[in-house]
C-alpha cells in the first residue's frame, strides 16, 4: 500500500535559511528529537539532521510537516522497512 501512495503522491521540500523546512508528501514520521527527524515520504526515507529541531506543524492526513531549528543536513534513502532500521542505525551512530 505504501508503494501505491509513493507512486501517486506529490513530494516537495522547501527550506528557508536552513532554519525552516516544510515537507509535503509525508506518509509517516518514524523518529523525532532535537537532533534529527526521520520520515517516510512519497519519494523514500528523508532524514533531517541538525540542532534545536522542533515540529512546527504535523498533519499526516494531508502529508504536511514543518520543522524549525538549525538544519545541518538533508538525506534521502530508497529503503524498505527492513532496511530502515539499518539506515537509522548507521546515521545515528
Amino acid at each position: 500500500m505504501a508503494e501505491e501512495k509513493r507512486k501517486s503522491g506529490k513530494h516537495t521540500l522547501y527550506m528557508e535559511e536552513r532554519e525552516k523546512v516544510r515537507v509535503s508528501g509525508v506518509l509517516e514520521v518514524l523518529s523525532f528529537d532535537e537532533e534529527g527527524v526521520m520520515m517516510e515520504t512519497d519519494c523514500g526515507l528523508l532524514l533531517l539532521k541538525g540542532s534545536g529541531l522542533h515540529m512546527g506543524k504535523l498533519d499526516l492526513e494531508s502529508g504536511d510537516v514543518a520543522v524549525e531549528g538549525s538544519v545541518d543536513s538533508v538525506a534521502y534513502s530508497d529503503g524498505r522497512m527492513a532496511e530502515k532500521q539499518s539506515f537509522l542505525g548507521k546515521l545515528f551512530r
